[in-house]
């Protein structure tokens, strides 16, 4: 099968909005400490985010982007969450990959 140039690539992108809408409870937190969800990309389901202001240097971040990507993985439109400054240590993601099989 010959490859599709690139401009013929159809790419979808998740509603910003709707992320920033669904980071779940913890939306009252980051508002109380100044932190900032920064969403980068959307595209085909991939959300690149970053955890900014008061969350740099918090020792509660890594529990914080537990959190919020319990939450979006919950999404349809999202097929995964990646925290471009490594917010989200990787046996906490194997950890909620777990709980999300669980609860199908």
């Amino acid at each position: 099968m010959k490859a599709l140039p690139l401009h013929h690539l159809i790419v979808a992108e998740v509603d910003r909005q709707l992320i920033l809408e669904n980071v779940g409870p913890v939306q009252a937190v980051l508002d109380a400490h100044d932190g900032v969800v920064n969403v980068i990309d959307t595209t085909d389901g991939i959300i690149m985010i970053g955890l900014e202001g008061g969350c740099t240097g918090c020792s509660s971040t890594p529990m914080t982007a537990m959190q919020i990507y319990y939450a979006l993985m919950k999404l349809d439109e999202v097929n995964d969450v990646v925290f471009v400054n490594g917010e989200l240590p990787e046996y906490m993601r194997a950890f909620i990959d777990d709980k999300l099989k669980s609860e199908e």
